[in-house]
């Protein structure tokens, strides 16, 4: 039986150490482990799988961490852990108080730059290029970039800028063509044609002044080591196109890369997923989102439906299969989605564009001067708010109540159900007459018959769910669920306000009217967010009511469950309790 090689690496130090021809076994170590781990304690796996003999390559041959190697949104990052000493609490990846499932700085010395949102490391590698230079440094700087990635708009002004520069940067373009779903457009076209070998055109990056080389097979580990030390002794700034399979060495991550992106737990032996549960549960909420675009898309003939690279995750793929020619996935380009989407406004189309709450704060400017400044009905769905789990401080959306609430001619609503989201959708394609921003958590609603018939909201309007004395609590959105469950035993009102903009001032004055003390509960960024909004609403009417707001603290939340970090931040229901009753 072969010994075990990477049980006694701990370091890139200890991986130089090997001979050359070592370095398969080691390769296959190392996708054994990944699988094993990830099998029974969940996170990202393919693109992990497929980068395994490129992260071992540069390791060794590249003096890491003196020499400083980034990785574009960090989900193929697994293996660079694994080898940079942090195979023994590996285990705790993704978990709430365990390694970050991204490169963090906090972590290790050989995480150059936290990561976690797409397209950035041309631009962090070529600042730190520039340093090295300007300290008279002799380091390399590597970025590895996914084909998805870099066909963002940020990846293009890194490579615009660094290609009339001298710096020593390498950007390695791990072409698989897949991000988490498979990638689009026309440089995809292109990578395609390269492989092919009928690209007809000039190479593209030769035009932007970089030394182009490949493409080579990415999973023969002799060639890489080969390229990536020939390109050591190259001066200025270079490309490496390198061919690789997205969950490379486990069957059915190659054959369902989208599934298989985050498989959850599955069988580590087999590869196969469990089986699903026959018993019905609630929809997800951008289930409901997906199925409901389609029903309406199929009554107006003007919607059209736009994401960011994210069909599977916001499920809008439904639209994509039934309507197609009304649905467009412009590949990881938000600022783009977000004017597109104004463009089609200007024409009488009523956009749909959904984006994950943590990535549309990359289209700031373009909510702002594309849309609301014209006034345009643009409707942004935004998936994915509030705290998201696992994949930790990155990906929370806990910050798009702060930053739209200060834009003028904005709506903002939040459904605190299924039907709420039904509905909303359902009203604002009607014809609203300015934009509308409506925010949804990631995961399962709470009912089970979800598809009522379409009623319409009424704009600024919120409702009271239960009456009380003395204390009010205003919620907005899905935390309404753990007041509820907080309050059954107590005299206390629920009020679910809905809108965050505009407020439903009648009813605010109602409430501090009648009641001594008002609690505000969102989960959201207390700074900024929802309940700021309440203080300024009592400001602005001399109201001396006791207020006291609950949300998310002035700190970047880490990773862990939703529940456990619910219960970090006092939103869970035995603290709710707590709360109301000490005020009572």
């Amino acid at each position: 039986m072969q010994k075990s090689l990477l049980q006694n690496i701990n370091s890139p130090e200890e991986l130089r150490l090997l001979k050359q021809k070592d370095l398969e076994q080691l390769a296959q170590e190392l996708r054994e482990f990944i699988i094993n781990i990830v099998a029974t304690k969940e996170g990202h796996l393919g693109a992990s799988l497929g980068v395994v003999e490129l992260t071992i390559a540069l390791h060794y041959v590249f003096n890491t961490p003196a020499d400083q190697l980034i990785w574009d949104v960090g989900h193929q990052a697994y293996g660079h852990k694994i080898l940079t000493g942090r195979q023994k609490n590996f285990h705790t990846n993704r978990q709430h108080g365990g390694l970050s499932g991204f490169p963090n700085r906090e972590e290790s010395e050989y995480d150059t730059f936290g990561v976690g949102h797409s397209s950035t490391s041309i631009s962090a590698a070529l600042g730190m290029a520039i340093a090295s230079h300007l300290k008279g440094e002799n380091k390399q700087h590597i970025a590895v970039i996914g084909d998805a990635s870099i066909a963002s708009g940020m990846a293009f002004e890194g490579l615009n800028h660094a290609g009339v520069t001298d710096a020593n940067l390498l950007v390695i373009l791990n072409d698989n063509a897949i991000g988490i779903d498979p990638s689009v457009g026309a440089l995809k076209q292109y990578l395609t044609n390269v492989k092919k070998g009928t690209q007809k055109q000039d190479n593209i990056f030769e035009a932007l002044n970089f030394d182009y080389s490949g493409p080579i097979d990415g999973h023969d580990i002799h060639t890489v080591i080969s390229e990536l030390e020939r390109l050591k002794t190259v001066k200025g700034p270079k490309l490496l196109h390198v061919i690789t399979t997205k969950g490379k060495g486990l069957k059915q991550a190659e054959t369902n890369q989208v599934k298989y992106h985050a498989p959850g737990k599955f069988d580590a032996k087999t590869g196969n997923l469990p089986v699903k549960s026959k018993t019905v549960q609630p929809p997800k909420y951008q289930d409901v989102f997906g199925y409901t675009i389609v029903e309406l898309a199929k009554q107006n003939k003007n919607i059209v439906g736009i994401t960011p690279a994210m069909p599977t995750g916001s499920s809008l793929k439904y639209m994509m299969t039934e309507i197609p020619n009304r649905a467009f996935d412009v590949g990881i380009a938000e600022q783009h989605a977000v004017t597109m989407a104004a463009g089609m406004a200007t024409q009488g189309l009523i956009p749909f564009c959904n984006i994950y709450s943590t990535f549309l704060q990359r289209a700031y400017d373009q909510i702002i001067h594309d849309v609301a400044l014209q006034k345009l009905p643009v409707i942004f769905c935004l998936d994915r708010s509030g705290l998201v789990g696992e994949d930790g401080a990155t990906h929370h959306g806990v910050f798009d109540l702060s930053y739209l609430r200060c834009i003028p001619n904005l709506i903002i609503f939040a459904p605190r159900n299924e039907m709420e989201l039904r509905n909303i959708m359902y009203t604002a394609q009607l014809g609203l007459k300015q934009p509308i921003a409506i925010r949804y958590p990631r995961g399962r609603g709470i009912t089970i018959e979800w598809k009522q018939p379409f009623s319409k909201i009424e704009i600024g309007k919120g409702v009271a769910l239960k009456k009380g004395k003395k204390l009010a609590v205003l919620s907005i959105g899905t935390i309404s669920k753990n007041i509820t469950k907080a309050i059954k035993n107590l005299d206390v009102s629920h009020y679910d306000m809905r809108f965050v903009k505009p407020l439903d001032e009648n009813l605010l004055h109602a409430i501090f009217k009648t009641h001594h003390t008002i609690v505000t509960v969102e989960d959201h960024a207390i700074k900024g967010g929802f309940g700021s909004a309440i203080l300024e609403f009592a400001s602005e009417n001399s109201y001396k009511n006791t207020i006291k707001n609950l949300g998310i603290p002035d700190a970047f939340i880490e990773h862990g469950s939703v529940n456990e970090l619910l219960e970090a931040v006092g939103l869970d229901v035995e603290s709710l309790i707590k709360v109301f009753s000490d005020f009572l």
